[in-house]
């Protein structure tokens, strides 16, 4: 065998068990991202540091995971063999054995961490669509008549329910809808129920109802579904799904929760003893208030009859009543007549006074002075209008041209036009021409011209 020469021997790069683990640890770490990873917990054991360190399997492999204590708190499981689990964690190594592992910080169970994350999706989604607001809650009713149930008619649930009504309120009917409560389109049977009791309006409200579960049992109630169908549910709903800690989307969206089935229907009953309570109390007012009455009635009649007299005797005071007051009213009219005839006198007298005749009188000779003068002005001046019309027209009638015409003259028009002639040599012979005189007028024809 040919031995390595000492240069050969001082080139090569050996490492260590540790510096191996070392490196090969921080290359798997920082090649990894924090990642998600299912499977079955087995071969678990907590030491007393009070890590848990246990194997994650499947059908073909397993790997080792460490679960330190510090990240504990953040899970409300108990962690067993067997147990499905989603979790999430970093790829290690631990150096010390050279073991490769997971270093896990969270932890839930598979199935319902899936159910967990779909349930706060909805629960979210439905509170920004208003679904859960108190202002579109319905109020219970004091008093219902009937009740419808939801809930399966198998389980012990409806029983609890009925036993609660017989109890409180046995007067109070109740109608099954019969759904199943868990398992394949047990959301959708739920939800048709609701809708049929709305569209039926034979009850006065509902009860949502089923025993408690895991979040898988209880499912069916967290579906978008029945969601709606409470939503639009014009019936006043209570919502009693599983036990005082589980909290479900119908628990939201109902008009009140009830932390059990049973608490439902003491919710929506009322209490018998209290209501007989009550009635005896309105009974023992209502008795006492008759007593009052029929006690001040009899005072009223008592009061009455000792009040009452004989007809006869009470016909006598009412004519003596009566004589009395004809003559007082006899009297008080003959004073009325004696003052209003005083005051009549009186009246006459100031109107006698205040008579208008004397200054009609005085009026009257002023109206006939002022008459006359007037006539006599009018006449004056109607003597001086004429004189200055009659020199007005006769100055007119001297300068008029008919005055003219008066003295042997006359004018000459061509008729066709209506021109005045005043040159010979305006018209030619044969040419017809018209004059008028003082009186009348005279159509001639034209022989000759002459100059003037």
């Amino acid at each position: 065998m040919k031995q390595s020469s000492p240069a050969a021997t001082t080139l090569r790069d050996i490492y260590t068990v540790s510096r191996l683990n070392r490196e090969a640890k921080s290359l798997l770490e920082g090649s990894f991202p924090p990642i998600w990873i299912e499977g079955e917990i087995s071969n678990l054991s907590r030491p007393a540091s009070g890590h848990v360190y246990f194997s994650l399997k499947d059908a073909q492999a397993q790997v080792r995971c460490a679960f330190f204590r510090q990240h504990q708190r953040l899970i409300g499981i108990a962690l067993k063999d067997g147990l499905h689990v989603l979790l999430r964690a970093r790829v290690s190594l631990y150096e010390g054995r050279g073991d490769f592992q997971i270093i896990v910080e969270y932890l839930e169970e598979a199935g319902e961490g899936v159910l967990r994350r779909a349930f706060d999706a909805l629960k979210q989604k439905l509170s920004q669509e208003g679904l859960f607001d108190a202002a579109r809650k319905q109020p219970l009713p004091r008093l219902p008549r009937r009740l419808g149930i939801v809930t399966s008619p198998s389980g012990a649930v409806l029983h609890d329910i009925l036993t609660t009504l017989r109890r409180r309120f046995p007067a109070i009917a109740v109608l099954v809808y019969p759904v199943p409560v868990q398992g394949e389109g047990a959301a959708e049977k739920i939800a048709a129920a609701i809708r049929a009791a709305n569209e039926r309006q034979d009850c006065d409200a509902l009860i949502l109802a089923r025993g408690g579960g895991s979040l898988e049992d209880l499912w069916a109630f967290n579906e978008e579904v029945v969601a709606r169908a409470i939503h639009a549910s014009r019936l006043p709903i209570v919502s009693g799904v599983g036990h005082e800690t589980d909290f479900t989307i119908a628990d939201m969206v109902a008009d009140a929760r009830a932390p059990t089935p049973t608490a439902a229907a003491e919710m929506l009953s009322p209490d018998r003893q209290e209501w007989l309570t009550h009635f005896a109390r309105i009974e023992n007012r209502l008795a006492s208030a008759m007593r009052a009455r029929l006690r001040h009635h009899g005072q009223h009649l008592d009061w009455l009859g000792a009040r009452l007299v004989h007809p006869r005797n009470r016909l006598a005071m009412l004519q003596q009543r009566l004589a009395s007051l004809s003559q007082r009213m006899y009297l008080l009219q003959a004073a009325q007549w004696h003052q209003a005839r005083a005051q009549l006198q009186a009246m006459i007298a100031r109107l006698h006074q205040q008579s208008p005749l004397p200054r009609l009188r005085a009026a009257t000779l002023g109206n006939r002075h002022f008459y006359l003068r007037l006539v006599a002005a009018m006449r004056r001046r109607i003597e001086r209008a004429d004189g200055r019309l009659r020199q007005t027209m006769q100055t007119l009638h001297a300068l008029s041209p008919l005055a003219t015409l008066e003295r042997g003259y006359a004018i000459v028009q061509i008729p066709a036009t209506g021109t005045i002639v005043t040159q010979a040599n305006s018209v030619k012979p044969g040419e017809r021409v018209q004059t008028r005189l003082a009186q009348g007028y005279l159509d001639c024809l034209v022989e000759k011209t002459r100059e003037s």
